[in-house]
């Protein structure tokens, strides 16, 4: 790392103001900040100095991302060799998830941070770190046979419309990664729902085989359309149709234990969205309407579609959420009630949580600004009672 750091100083005059490369300062630091923390410090005013910067709490999330994306990769192989009735190993099975996922990590990451490169050379400055994990999110909540010119059409809408003309990371009001996907729901629906779009029927570099005409529905979709699926296991695990990262309970809760034991996400979001999930659940299935979604029983609301990955990954973002503490209770149980309450009550759509998520993201300020104006009253209140 010494060699490294020597060789960045030795070539950093160049991208200095007056260098030869000075036009690309901020693509240098960008890279610069990401390898090291960056030793530029406050002049003036008060600030709390952390070791810790965003650009390595982006890299924890990334981290706590990796189980969620690795069994992604391997459920996508497992799904297309079940559904073809050919036998595969584990290496197959994950080879070809790993070749049908990563060119969309590829394409996601190019136009994110290519529109970001090119807006921080305009504006001369730094590089934001926000898309390290939107670029890694986006794949991950899409389904596998998602065509690619899709998803680049939909990342660069999400990166300037929701970020760039907010003012760049940490001043947008929705989450990236979200509507992204809801770009993609909206202005491409036959790509996003239904029962084709979960398994790939394509053959990758000779892996696995080529089938015209596959159908595989998700556990949801099936409760849309005909009735309530019966708990298996297969539903914690992940090896079930559905979006590339979202499936697998257990590889979420690692990436939860991460994010909580890091600092990074919060427990009363979480926490919240699982209580408001699991209590709207139960309110449907004692009063609800006479469907088989309805009638599914709360905790498997919970394990099915992208209600865990929501709750861990994108209700957690310290950005759109709420951020009193208070206020993390109410955002996160109205997220998980309004979630199933969306897949109980809209007959079109099966899954919630995309949805509730983008709605809260609205009411995140409102909900500050309420706890905020009680506590202020409460002081105030305390205070006159004092004198």
């Amino acid at each position: 790392m010494k060699a490294l750091r020597n060789y960045l100083d030795k070539i950093k005059p160049n991208f200095e103001e007056g260098g030869k490369y000075h036009a690309f300062r901020s693509v240098f630091e960008g890279f610069e900040t990401f390898l090291f923390v960056p030793n530029a410090t406050s002049k003036t005013g008060t600030h709390i100095h952390d070791a810790i910067d965003s650009k390595r709490i982006m890299s924890f999330v990334v981290i706590a991302l990796m189980p969620a994306l690795l069994f992604g990769m391997y459920n996508v192989g497992y799904q297309h060799y079940h559904a073809v009735g050919v036998e595969g190993s584990f290496i197959e099975m994950f080879a070809y998830g790993f070749l049908a996922v990563l060119p969309k990590i590829i394409v996601s990451y190019v136009v994110g941070l290519g529109i970001e490169f090119i807006v921080a050379q305009w504006k001369k400055e730094e590089i934001q770190e926000g898309f390290l994990v939107t670029g890694m999110l986006i794949p991950m909540i899409v389904p596998v046979d998602c065509p690619l010119w899709m998803l680049a059409i939909a990342t660069a809408f999400s990166v300037i419309f929701c970020k760039e003309v907010f003012g760049g990371t940490g001043m947008n009001i929705f989450n990236p990664a979200l509507i992204t996907r809801a770009f993609l729901f909206f202005a491409y629906p036959t790509k996003m729902s239904g029962d084709i779009v979960w398994v790939s029927g394509n053959s990758i570099f000779g892996l696995g085989k080529t089938v015209d005409g596959l159908t595989a529905a998700t556990p949801l979709g099936v409760a849309k359309v005909a009735e309530c699926p019966a708990f298996s296991w297969d539903m914690v695990t992940g090896l079930i149709p559905g979006s590339i990262g979202e499936t697998s309970v257990i590889a979420i809760a690692i990436g939860a234990v991460i994010l909580l034991w890091s600092g990074v996400a919060s427990w009363k979001t979480m926490l919240s969205v699982f209580v408001g999930g699991a209590v709207m659940g139960w309110v449907f299935n004692q009063w609800g309407p006479d469907t088989a979604v309805a009638h599914m029983p709360w905790y498997e609301h919970l394990c099915l579609g992208g209600f865990c990955f929501g709750a861990v990954f994108m209700a957690t973002d310290p950005v759109t959420s709420s951020r009193t503490e208070n206020g993390k209770f109410v955002y996160g149980f109205l997220i998980g009630a309004m979630a199933i309450i969306i897949r109980v009550l809209n007959p079109g759509y099966p899954e919630g949580m995309m949805l509730a998520i983008l709605l809260m993201n609205i009411f995140a300020p409102l909900i500050d600004y309420v706890v905020v104006q009680n506590n202020i009253s409460r002081r105030a209140k305390r205070a006159m009672s004092n004198n």
